[in-house]
């Protein structure tokens, strides 16, 4: 197994791979939006194509750096199973915002849309909340479930495969990641939340992501690796 990589270089392949993932959110959003204009569903499903496949991407890329987190929850879960020092969380988690909110201004700019603009979509209720809690759960279940297993190339699949199905079954496209949340509160797009709804959805990723952890001690009791050494193509 190959020692970590410096914390600097892990923390800023996080807000990469963050910045990445959300330009190819609010981008293809914005892109489904004037290529299908009044066509909601095909414009969901142009959204979480190209969502599915960018992460995939980051993943294999990102992975062996810093294991590709790229979302506070994941960040958190590793840390509360030992598996992330503690002293990485909040670099992770800083550039995972920065990365986040940098990846929305660039989308907004390529489409010429204002750098900045406050989204007024108002999504939160109380089945979205319950949606959120669903989603992020299912989200580290099945990130404990692969690694665990042994099945470590499977997880970029896995993890891509899980968030484009989940926004389909759940009501409120499935967000599953803190950072990404607040980044979309940036965008007046296809993508964006307003952000009197944001602390309602990272509250319920994060009980989603602390009740993953609950159950992966009962379900998936084996040791794992971390997921940058699960990820670690030269282990």
């Amino acid at each position: 197994m190959t020692e970590p990589r410096p914390l600097l270089a892990r923390a800023l392949a996080e807000g990469l791979g963050t910045g990445f993932l959300v330009a190819a959110v609010v981008g293809s959003g914005i892109a489904a939006e004037r290529l299908s204009p009044g066509d909601v569903g095909l414009q969901l499903l142009q959204n979480s194509t190209a969502t599915v496949l960018a992460l995939a991407a980051l993943i294999l890329a990102f992975g062996p750096v810093s294991g590709a987190h790229l979302n506070p929850a994941v960040t958190l879960a590793e840390a509360a199973t030992g598996k992330l020092e503690r002293r990485a969380v909040v670099p992770y988690v800083a550039s995972q915002l920065l990365g986040g909110a940098t990846g929305t201004i660039v989308a907004n700019l390529m489409f010429e849309e204002p750098a900045v603009r406050l989204s007024t979509h108002d999504r939160l209720t109380t089945a979205t909340a319950l949606a959120e809690v669903v989603a992020t759960f299912g989200l580290l279940t099945i990130i404990f479930g692969v690694v665990r297993s042994g099945r470590l190339t499977a997880v970029p699949i896995a993890v891509a495969g899980y968030i484009g199905a989940a926004y389909w079954f759940t009501s409120s496209t499935s967000f599953a990641n803190p950072a990404v949340t607040l980044a979309r509160t940036l965008t007046d797009t296809f993508t964006g939340v307003r952000p009197a709804s944001a602390p309602g959805f990272v509250a319920a990723q994060l009980a989603g992501a602390a009740l993953a952890v609950v159950v992966a001690r009962v379900v998936f009791p084996e040791p794992e690796p971390s997921l940058q050494e699960a990820l670690d193509a030269r282990s």
